[in-house]
């Protein structure tokens, strides 16, 4: 008789731990959506970027760094291979 207590004991002790554990998640879960909708009325937007007119296209320049710098990679990454003795 005194296991079929201990076992009632043990099984209501869970339920009123997993219905603690349950109710916090709730609350805290509805108190975090709360302050979200708190913020994003307090919080001013951000102002809206214009760009700037002819800054659309990128200069010449930077084309001519990027081939460079192209080059430069490709040369790096075939050293690399070469060098690296293959198994």
């Amino acid at each position: 008789m005194q296991d079929l207590q201990l076992l009632q004991d043990g099984l209501a002790l869970m339920g009123v731990g997993m219905g603690f554990v349950f109710v916090f998640l709730t609350v805290l879960v509805l108190t975090t959506t709360l302050m979200s909708l708190v913020v994003r009325r307090l919080v001013p937007k951000p102002p809206a970027v214009q760009p700037a007119a002819g800054q659309g296209v990128a200069p010449t320049a930077d084309r001519a760094d990027d081939a460079e710098l192209m080059a430069v990679i490709s040369t790096a990454v075939h050293r690399y291979r070469h060098r690296r003795p293959r198994h």
